[in-house]
């Protein structure tokens, strides 16, 4: 599958992961699985550059080449 995340929605998805992933940790409790799980997702994206929900609706945010 080929990359359709972009540089820049790849670096703010990788800082909104930390981010979930530090509030989950303060929040303790079902906070800390659901800013787990959020955070790994977008860190997931944004190191791969593939987003599955992107896919149905054609969107893709890598600049042309």
């Amino acid at each position: 599958m080929k990359q359709n995340v972009g540089k820049v929605d790849r670096i703010i998805r990788l800082i909104l992961g930390v981010a979930a992933i530090g509030v989950g940790v303060a929040a303790q409790g079902t906070g800390l699985i659901v800013g787990a799980i959020v955070g790994v997702a977008l860190i997931g994206t944004a190191l791969t550059g593939r987003c599955l929900a992107y896919v149905p609706f054609g969107i893709n945010t890598c600049s042309a080449k």
